[in-house]
């Protein structure tokens, strides 16, 4: 794998990133635009994923990042759950439903090749600013 100097880089999060599109685009129509509740829950959920993928990138050690890519993962299940909601109380059409969910399903599955692969080759410690140049 080569080496990823910058979270966007991350295929994880360019999937986070248009799944959270797709959530806003979705949520800004009809019933759903009003339902200020689920509305807010799922968009801050989408965002978590993306959040949480860059903040472990920047963190210290692997181990951190690791943790930080599990709390995404957890929020790409949220997403998915309340995707049944939006779909029981017929927010989005089905195939709106279909793409979206499909999209949360594959980040889900990223994030956790993600976890196996980092976890399946531990690196020294610190993940980043060997090389940091620091003005004064």
């Amino acid at each position: 794998m080569p080496t990823i100097t910058r979270f966007e880089e991350i295929e994880a999060w360019q999937t986070a990133r248009e799944l959270t599109r797709l959530i806003y685009e979705y949520t800004e129509d009809g019933k759903f635009a009003r339902d200020f509740g689920l509305k807010d829950q799922i968009r801050r959920a989408s965002v978590s994923i993306m959040s949480n993928i860059a903040e472990g990138f920047e963190s210290q050690t692997q181990a951190q990042f690791i943790r930080y890519l599990g709390i995404a993962k957890a929020s790409a299940g949220e997403v998915r759950s309340q995707l049944y909601v939006v779909r029981d109380l017929q927010y989005i059409k089905e195939e709106q439903f279909s793409t979206v969910f499909q999209l949360a399903e594959k980040n889900s599955r990223q994030i956790a090749n993600f976890i196996t692969y980092l976890e399946s080759h531990p690196s020294s410690g610190k993940l980043r600013e060997d090389s940091a140049e620091y003005e004064a």
